[in-house]
């Protein structure tokens, strides 16, 4: 009984220090200032779309940059709704920190195409199928689209398309560009092997390329990526060459 009794008086004592020190670990000094802003962007591989002075510079022109203002009268969810504003923001997040600075967190949309059609459009096309401004300065390799391309098309269509690309790691290795032709054919430019795809419709292009990746490993691995000009999988349980001249 007296075992049980000291265990809960300890258990007790535990809980009030730690209440006590989380409630002056988060208590800031009086007139403490935010002396810096950190910028935190979840996906690194895409760094390069948005930058810390980019941030600042942004604050800055609303007139809410948080620097040098007292922490306690500094209003996150503002700042938050200020940044989610930007074309290349998909999510952000602000807090305050004890050492006193403001953090931001933020996600940036992350583009999976480049569509550069002969009607002079021009933009990316990020995964969640929402055009992205061409000056986003992209960092990542993308396909890039040409061609005959009606945003409808690119936005439904081409965004699927690209979505499967992304998701089969050879295939996003592989595919260079996606040529358009009037009729809504496809045409791709691999990376690797001097030679055209045709793919013709958008339709069963797993099925097509599976098809293709099959006759890459059985077939051009042995007489050589360059042996033919173009290679035709438009019909099922076909591939059909034509030879280099």
């Amino acid at each position: 009984m007296l075992k049980k009794i000291v265990l809960y008086i300890t258990l007790v004592l535990i809980t009030a220090y730690l209440v006590v020190a989380l409630t002056a670990f988060n208590r800031k000094p009086k007139g403490e200032v935010c002396r810096n802003l950190e910028l935190v962007i979840r996906d690194s591989v895409y760094a390069g779309f948005i930058t810390n002075k980019e941030v600042k510079n942004m604050l800055e022109k609303k007139g809410i940059n948080p620097i040098g203002k007292e922490l306690a009268t500094i209003p996150t969810k503002q700042l938050e709704q200020e940044l989610a504003k930007h074309p290349l923001i998909d999510e952000v997040e602000c807090y305050k920190t004890p050492s006193g600075k403001i953090c931001v967190e933020v996600s940036q949309r992350i583009p999976i195409l480049r569509v550069m059609s002969n009607n002079g459009e021009n933009y990316y096309i990020d995964n969640k199928g929402t055009p992205m401004p061409p000056d986003a300065k992209c960092v990542a390799h993308l396909a890039v689209v040409t061609g005959s391309v009606e945003k409808s098309f690119a936005l439904r269509d081409l965004y699927k398309f690209a979505l499967f690309l992304q998701q089969n790691p050879f295939w996003d290795a592989q595919i260079e560009q996606i040529h358009v032709l009037p009729n809504k054919k496809i045409e791709l430019v691999p990376r690797v092997g001097d030679h055209i795809v045709y793919l013709g419709r958008l339709d069963n292009y797993e099925k097509k390329l599976k098809r293709l990746k099959t006759f890459y490993e059985k077939a051009l691995n042995k007489v050589g990526w360059n042996k033919y000009s173009r290679i035709n999988v438009e019909f099922g349980n076909q591939v059909i060459c034509t030879k280099r001249n």
